[in-house]
């Protein structure tokens, strides 16, 4: 089976799952074959935790949640060194962080000082602690569910943890029919119980080395960046792309190409992922904040302005 047949897969099988959600589901694949770390960002009860599961169980991969709470400490993820009573030694107990997949369940409900906890093991795929630091294991990444912040008992994630999510992803309400379909599809069972594994590890790797080989032509590569660039001096914006943002939408861009059959990137691959990659990177100026603008719309005012390469 090809690598391209396996997503396609993945895909179908994530959509066994989650009903009418195609473009979210895209979405997520799309992070996962870029190597990054996705964000979904919705209210309770639309399937963000249940699409985390069916992932790590489509590929096979060692799954760990952890439940973000105001009281959870920065030991809980990661890890501490614990006492051993026969030898007066200290052991480094690994924290759940040590999986393939990690799922930060409402992420925004822990403090600022635990949210960072997940900062060096998102940007290096490695832990410190004690002045020893341990890789994780490969793959690795994170995906991290949160209600939106204007929601009661929540702490908004900074610029600096927002900026390693590749993407954000919303799911939102699936349709009338969907709903109905799964008010059925779950009568006995959930359907994720009986889902069965399309890839594994070694799978995805290959799939993530053949996205990294797609050819981004100088002009697209130009064209990428000067949408990142152009939210820099935009003046509705306090706080515009920075370069890894620049880095996270060539390599978005990327995998979606892959993902349509496409061995190169077209100017339409980098307008499809642009809102899912820059929207969560940009902070509003007040004036725009005031006058009910959304980051949203200034990534569509981009697009607008930016020529188009030919």
């Amino acid at each position: 089976m090809s690598d391209r047949a396996a997503a396609q897969r993945l895909l179908d099988n994530l959509g066994q799952v989650i009903l009418g959600k195609p473009e979210g589901l895209r979405r997520v694949v799309v992070g996962v074959l870029a190597n990054g770390h996705v964000l979904l960002e919705d209210v309770p009860g639309v399937g963000k935790t249940t699409l985390a599961r069916a992932l790590a169980r489509s590929l096979d991969l060692e799954f760990r949640r952890v439940q973000f709470t105001p009281d959870l400490m920065p030991t809980d993820i990661l890890g501490a060194a614990v006492l051993r009573p026969g030898d007066a030694t200290f052991e480094f107990r690994p924290g759940p962080v040590f999986a393939n997949v990690l799922l930060a369940d409402e992420v925004n409900r822990a403090s600022p000082r635990t949210q960072a906890a997940l900062l060096e093991a998102m940007s290096e795929r490695q832990v410190t602690s004690d002045g020893i630091t341990r890789p994780l294991p490969a793959p690795f990444f994170v995906i991290a569910t949160q209600n939106p912040t204007d929601f009661e008992g929540t702490y908004p994630l900074p610029e600096a943890q927002l900026d390693r999510f590749l993407l954000r992803v919303q799911l939102g309400y699936p349709d009338e029919a969907q709903e109905l379909a799964m008010l059925y599809g779950q009568q006995r069972a959930h359907p994720i119980d009986s889902l069965a594994p399309v890839a594994d590890g070694d799978a995805l790797r290959a799939m993530q080395a053949a996205v990294r080989e797609v050819e981004v032509a100088p002009a697209v590569g130009g064209y990428l960046l000067q949408l990142v660039r152009s939210t820099r001096n935009h003046p509705d914006l306090a706080l515009g792309g920075s370069p890894r943002a620049a880095l996270a939408l060539f390599r978005t861009a990327q995998a979606e190409a892959w993902l349509a059959g496409r061995d190169f990137v077209t100017p339409t691959d980098v307008q499809a992922v642009a809102g899912a990659v820059l929207g969560h990177r940009l902070q509003l100026a007040p004036q725009a904040a005031y006058a009910g603008r959304s980051p949203a719309q200034v990534v569509d005012q981009v697009l607008a302005a930016v020529p188009v390469p030919t």
